[in-house]
This record gives C-alpha cells, sequence and structure tokens, in this order.
C-alpha cells in the first residue's frame, strides 16, 4: 500500500498543490481514445498509439512519462500533483462491464506506480466500472485497499444517471464509509451536437459539472452523507453564479425541495472548487460567495494555460489568500484525504 506523501517539489515562498492534472495509461488510451467525446466518438479518428514525431506525441507524453510531467511541474513552481485519468479520452464508459472493469484496473495500476515511484510528486486517483455497481464496489476497495489511492475520480453522469441518482447510493455509502475524497470531472457530453465548434469542451463540461452538482443537491445526496469531500473540476461550472435561480425555485416550485431541508445555495459550501476556469472573476465570486478555503488550484495538465499560476495573480487575493488557494487548501484536503488511511 501506498504510504502517506510529504508535499515536496521546488523551494519557494510556498507549496503549490495541483488538483487537476491528467495522465493516461498508453494500452488502455489505446483501447479507448476512439470512443471518446474527445475524437467525436470515433467521428474523427486519433491516434491510437502516438509516438515521437506525431502531432498528439507533445501532450501524449506530458501524460504518459512521469518524468516529462515533473520537468514541466518544477518549471511552473508545482510542488505536488493529484493526477487523474483524461476520461474525456479514456472513459471506459462504452465496453462491456467486465471489459471497463479490466481497463479501469489497468489504468489504476499504472497510477499507483506513478505514486508508489514520486510519492512526494504525485498522489492518485482512480476510475470505476460504473456500468456495474457491483464491480464498481469491487475496484474501489481494491484502489483503496491494495493500491492505497484514496481519491475517486468519478464522471458527472453514466448512462444518463447524474451523481446524485438512486443508481449510485451504494457507491456514495461506501466513500463515505471509508472517508475518501471525491474529484469530479465530467468525461464529455454525449450529444453528438455538442461536437460542432468543440461545444462538448467550451460549454458541455460546465453543463455536466452543473447537472451533477444539482443531482447531488436535490437528490439529498448531503442530507444523509454531509462529510462527504466532492472537488467539482472546472470550478462548478455554472452553478456556483447561477445559483439564485434555484433557490428562488424553493418558494416558486416547492417540490424541488422535497429531498432537501435548506435552500440549495447552502449546499454549495459541500464542495471544493478547482480554479480551471481562465476567468479571475470566476474565482472571484466563488471565493467571496463560499469562501476562500473552498477553492483549490489546479492546472488543467497538459491541456491548461502555459503558466497556470498567472491567474491567481489577476484574482481579488492578498498574499495569504493566494498562498492558500495555490497549495495551503490542497494540502490541507490531501492531509485529510490520508489521515485514515
Amino acid at each position: 500500500m501506498i504510504q502517506n506523501a510529504v508535499i515536496a517539489g521546488p523551494t519557494g515562498s510556498g507549496r503549490v498543490v495541483d488538483f487537476h492534472a491528467h495522465v493516461v495509461h498508453p494500452e488502455v488510451y489505446a483501447l479507448t481514445v476512439n470512443h471518446n467525446v474527445v475524437s467525436g466518438f470515433g467521428m474523427r479518428p486519433m491516434e491510437e498509439r502516438p509516438q515521437p514525431g506525431s502531432p498528439r506525441w507533445p501532450l501524449f507524453s506530458k501524460m504518459t512519462d512521469a518524468q516529462v510531467q515533473i520537468a514541466d511541474m518544477d518549471t511552473h513552481g508545482i510542488s505536488h500533483a493529484v493526477i487523474s485519468t483524461s476520461t474525456v479520452s479514456q472513459s471506459t464508459y462504452f465496453a462491456e462491464a467486465g471489459l471497463a472493469a479490466a481497463l479501469d484496473r489497468q489504468a489504476n495500476e499504472g497510477i499507483a506506480a506513478w505514486v508508489r515511484s514520486h510519492a512526494d510528486r504525485f498522489t492518485g486517483t482512480f476510475t470505476l466500472p460504473l456500468q456495474d455497481i457491483n464491480r464498481a464496489l469491487a475496484e474501489l476497495e481494491f484502489a483503496v485497499q491494495t493500491l492505497g489511492l484514496r481519491i475517486a475520480n468519478l464522471p458527472a453522469s453514466h448512462s444518463g444517471h447524474y451523481l446524485g441518482s438512486p443508481y449510485f447510493r451504494p457507491l456514495w455509502e461506501a466513500i463515505a464509509a471509508l472517508d475518501l475524497t471525491v474529484f469530479v470531472h465530467p468525461d464529455g457530453i454525449k450529444d453528438p451536437g455538442f461536437q460542432d465548434f468543440s461545444l462538448w469542451n467550451a460549454i458541455g463540461q460546465g453543463i455536466e459539472e452543473t447537472r451533477a452538482m444539482a443531482s447531488l443537491i436535490y437528490e439529498g445526496t448531503f442530507e444523509s452523507f454531509p462529510d462527504l469531500r466532492i472537488v467539482i473540476s472546472h470550478a462548478g461550472g455554472f452553478l456556483p453564479t447561477y445559483i439564485s435561480r434555484l433557490d428562488r425555485n424553493a418558494t416558486a416550485q416547492p417540490a424541488s425541495m422535497k429531498n432537501i431541508r435548506q435552500k440549495p445555495s447552502t449546499y454549495l459550501k459541500n464542495f471544493f472548487y478547482d480554479t480551471v476556469t481562465y476567468d479571475p472573476l470566476i474565482i472571484d465570486v466563488i471565493a467571496k460567495r463560499l469562501g476562500v478555503d473552498r477553492v483549490l488550484f489546479g492546472s488543467d495538465y497538459p491541456f491548461g494555460d502555459a503558466d497556470p499560476l498567472h491567474m491567481l495573480d489577476q484574482c481579488e487575493l492578498d498574499t495569504t489568500e493566494r498562498a492558500s488557494v495555490a497549495g495551503g487548501n490542497g494540502a490541507a484536503l490531501l492531509a485529510r484525504t490520508t489521515a485514515t488511511q
């Protein structure tokens, strides 16, 4: 089992923890990329096994070679990264349950190998074959008990079921019982219309995050499991800045409140939000509305900005608050995540 990591890295004024950095497993990627949103579900075939010199190699190498990723972290002053499978290209949602379980196992073992070799630089996450909840629970147990991974990398939905659905109830029970952390990152909206103009990426991810959060709130997930730790990628999509409409419905549409005891906005503080928005105004709104302690730095490596920390300098954060967002909040969350390991 992987031991608790000590967050280390380049020296400087403070440690930086990146909660949103991606990896892929070469063999699993080869079998999944042309079934996933990034390739238009195969309508735009992509290289299954990129090689040096090929168009996809610069990104692919950053997600398959730990030394390349560490070198980039050092360049950007990032001390520690929480690495998660890039599920827009390596989701197993399309596969038969047995194949999905085998592919997720292979990917999880690959992430665990990175962490074993570089525990001071990486914390790992794990994916699950959500086609079959029993298989998903078995893989969760393996990932936690055998691989030592304690952060579940979940999509916004699976087969039309968003995360608050009763379908996922056994999964949330297991996550709560094991005191795990969850990182929610959509694996891509399936509506083919969102392939136009890369809308799946431009607005589709935000729509999926918004629906996932609304599902978790309205289905009463936090009433049952108030201590869940859920990190939402891309700062939660549109919901944090649109929440007043949901609060209005507490009286305008009272049936919306059947599973919850408080206004929807109250539950926004049950989530953490990464900074992958490309807009400092969004981060300022979340920090002011929900608290600086709910905001975690994320780079979306290797797809994000060339200087991912620069946006924090554009936010209305004082020196202490910036340090908290850049690394303090992430380090504290990782400490809580591994406390019961």
